[in-house]
């Protein structure tokens, strides 16, 4: 392993530098050649353009022997259009054939091929395209006059920057020669660096996953591998914490299937003992009673009903496969629909049930019927633990950027000890009492899963035997992540 780690290492730093010496000298390279072109091309407009030579060639061109007279101007200015023996030629071209009438190069004007800058001229065009694909520059100027019509042609073989770029790549590759000498020595100390405390963590980490947490990784640098020993020391501290979660964790989850065995025991075994009592006795038993009898088994069917429904609910929460509709929507219509729908209900057990709104509550963004769902699950709580003929309040308003609703009653409350479990799945403060109401012990396990998909929490106030109260705060704009 360790051999390995080394060869990458050294092998990942000799192909960095080697390709970035590469990447350096084909820009050098291209950038000598831009640079040869591009002056090239300014220079034969300088040169044209400028007015003396300009003059002189129009002139020229007006009499007889035009292009003998054109040619000696031309071989007058070839230091300033950097015309020499080898590299770069003129030549003085028929303006309606293209053929070579006179020139710097004779031997070179007979065989000359019709350039795209060539055809341009011959069609009365200045011909100054250049193409990096060819091995050659050149420039075609067309000139008409009383004498004849002519095209003045200047052609660069690219021989002065071949040399460059030859002269470059061998800098190029000698700089790579030195440059892998070095960066091996370089490479090979960075990875025995880099090697070594990997060495420690990989020990450490060994003994670890033998069951002994006490190994520590010393390294106080504060590079990465530094940050990385301090972490794995770190986590080596925590895992026998965690080991004791995970058996709390477990521990929790055998409750969990212990108490969902029991809520789906319950209604059936009722079920089933009210059902074989009705055929026991059919015939015999009076018909108030049979009827009796019929409703524990509906309304135990259909408390059974709304436990599987919550616990596949809440599956689909722990899942994360529950799809929320947020849209904009009227808190307050929500609250108030919520204070009709369970009016009569209170009103039914005795209770003095009001809503209170205070001034005008924002619309907000949520997914409207699960919001209603959790003040329904506040307000039934309220209903179902306050005694016939208690009081009960639902109070919505805003502040700041959220806005809340708070029922309170003057129930029986919940004692100190029992309030910070009260959001977990099954658990009741009164387990008798609960069932009693119907209560299945997973409505503020929803209402506080939904509260905290829209970014919202819930908060809890009660005294034993004064009442609770349970707040609600949403955000105006819905959840960040929705």
């Amino acid at each position: 392993m360790v051999k390995s780690i080394y060869i990458k290492l050294v092998a990942i730093i000799l192909v960095l530098i080697v390709a970035l010496l590469l990447v350096v000298g084909a820009f050098l390279m291209s950038g000598v050649r831009n640079f040869y072109v591009s002056a090239f091309y300014d220079q034969m407009r300088e040169v044209f353009a400028s007015a003396d030579v300009a003059a002189d060639l129009r002139a020229a061109a007006e009499g007889e022997g035009g292009a003998a007279l054109l040619a000696d101007i031309l071989r007058a200015n070839m230091g300033r259009l950097g015309v020499d023996a080898t590299t770069r030629s003129f030549f003085v071209l028929d303006g309606e054939t293209g053929q070579c009438l006179a020139g710097s190069n004779m031997a070179e004007g007979e065989h000359l091929t019709v350039t795209r800058n060539i055809l341009t001229a011959l069609a009365g065009g200045d011909g100054y395209a250049s193409d990096p694909d060819e091995d050659f520059m050149d420039m075609a100027l067309p000139l008409r006059g009383a004498g004849g019509s002519y095209i003045l042609y200047v052609i660069d073989n690219k021989e002065t920057v071949t040399r460059l770029n030859a002269e470059l790549m061998g800098i190029v590759v000698r700089a790579i020669a030195v440059g892998l000498l070095i960066s091996s020595l370089l490479g090979m100390l960075l990875a025995k660096t880099v090697v070594t405390p990997i060495q420690h963590l990989t020990r450490a980490a060994e003994k670890v996953a033998a069951g002994d947490f006490s190994e520590k990784v010393e390294n106080e640098t504060a590079d990465e591998i530094g940050v990385l020993a301090r972490t794995f020391n770190d986590m080596a501290d925590q895992l026998e914490t965690n080991i004791e979660s995970l058996k709390n964790a477990e521990r929790t989850r055998r409750e969990f299937v212990a108490n969902v065995s029991h809520e789906l025991r319950t209604p059936v075994t009722s079920i089933r003992s009210y059902a074989e009592t009705l055929g026991d006795a059919a015939g015999t038993l009076d018909g108030e009673t049979e009827r009796r009898f019929l409703e524990v088994i509906v309304s135990e069917s259909d408390r059974l009903s709304k436990i599987v429904q919550d616990l596949l609910l809440l599956s689909r929460f722990d899942a994360g496969n529950l799809r929320f509709d947020y849209q904009q929507f009227s808190f307050e219509k929500s609250v108030r629909s919520v204070f009709d729908a369970q009016l009569l209900e209170a009103q039914r057990r005795g209770h003095d049930f009001r809503l209170e709104v205070r001034d005008d509550l924002p619309d907000i963004r949520g997914d409207r019927s699960r919001i209603e769902q959790v003040l329904i699950n506040m307000v039934s709580n309220a209903i179902k633990y306050t005694p016939d003929g208690g009081c009960i309040r639902m109070t919505a308003g805003a502040a700041g950027d959220r806005v809340f609703c708070t029922v309170t009653d003057n129930g029986v409350g919940i004692p100190q000890e029992d309030q910070s479990r009260v959001f977990e799945r099954f658990y009741r403060v009164d387990k008798a009492r609960s069932r009693e109401s119907g209560g299945t012990g997973l409505g503020l396990s929803i209402a506080y899963e939904i509260v905290e998909r829209h970014d919202g929490r819930l908060e809890l106030q009660s005294q034993p035997g004064k009442g609770t109260a349970i707040t609600v705060w949403l955000p105006v704009g819905g959840p960040q992540h929705g």
